[in-house]
């Protein structure tokens, strides 16, 4: 039986729809000045777990979703919308007035933020953080890159984005989006779906895209997660994000995975090429970050 909210999709017509939600954007724009930035990001990574984590915290009751509230984990205003402005970004978020009235129902500190891992991989959206928000907190959820690569192209295959198969996807990367970081960087406004969409392998050398954030941001501002302690024991994860916040516990009845794909496994060749290919990556980044991440590649 459809939802209620299905019914009412079915029942208003979508130009209403739209002219509703842009009304309720124009409000959060108009009423920017009352909105203040977010608290926390989290920054990646793609196809690690950021979802679930996102979906677990809007749970919590100190922290609101994104307003309007649509079905939405970010603004990406860092990436895709930067052209829009400042008051354009805050308009997605809850007033002073409402963060009090949020802190006083509940006893405690309200916690604002988004979940868009495109971020952490964006050429620019370092530098673009620090500039507006020096304070905020990062979290950063990491996955071994050889399976991350491989849900990656899932996701695309099941959205009929990509055509190929994962070992003719891996080659063709270089050639499909030649030119599109340093486009990124020479033109601030231009986004690449090229960039965000096959990047299979390249997003997985993780502490090459860190870099800049590590650069810009003291360390006690970052939470990094091994995805695989998320998989294993979400509860606890979600507690130590809610300490690293300075949250109250709040626990759930569940922790339901989001937008997980089952599949065929990985073919033994390219997961034998992908992890030697990431192993040097891998080991710098453990040296880096003083992480124990407990993948494959460690025992090669």
């Amino acid at each position: 039986m459809p939802s209620i909210r299905d019914r009412v999709k079915q029942l208003v017509p979508t130009q209403v729809t739209n002219r509703v939600k842009e009304s309720l954007v124009d409000y959060g724009v108009r009423t920017s000045d009352r909105r203040p930035l977010p608290d926390f990001l989290i920054i990646g990574t793609k196809r690690g777990g950021t979802t679930s984590l996102w979906n677990y915290l809007i749970q919590h009751p100190l922290v609101p979703r994104l307003f309007p509230a649509w079905n939405t984990k970010a603004s990406h205003y860092f990436e895709e919308n930067w052209r829009r402005g400042e008051p354009w970004y805050r308009s997605h978020f809850p007033t002073q007035r409402q963060r009090e009235a949020l802190a006083s129902r509940h006893g405690g500190p309200v916690r604002v933020g988004e979940a868009a891992p495109l971020y952490m991989f964006h050429p620019l959206a370092a530098q673009r953080v620090a500039a507006l928000m020096p304070s905020v907190r990062l979290i950063v959820l990491l996955r071994d890159p050889v399976e991350r690569a491989y849900s990656h192209w899932k996701e695309r295959r099941t959205h009929g984005i990509e055509p190929l198969d994962f070992a003719d996807a891996l080659a063709a990367e270089d050639e499909r989006t030649a030119g599109e970081r340093e486009r990124l960087v020479a033109e601030p406004e231009h986004h690449s779906e090229r960039y965000d969409w096959y990047t299979y392998r390249a997003r997985g050398r993780y502490l090459e895209h860190l870099e800049p954030w590590l650069a810009r941001f003291d360390p006690e501002q970052f939470l990094f997660l091994p995805s695989e302690n998320l998989y294993r024991d979400a509860r606890a994860t979600y507690r130590r994000t809610l300490d690293f916040l300075g949250l109250p516990h709040h626990d759930l009845p569940e922790f339901k995975v989001y937008n997980d794909r089952r599949s065929a496994p990985l073919d033994p060749g390219v997961r034998e090429e992908l992890t030697a290919y990431y192993q040097p990556h891998n080991d710098a980044l453990r040296r880096r970050l003083d992480l124990d991440l407990d993948w494959p590649d460690r025992a090669a």
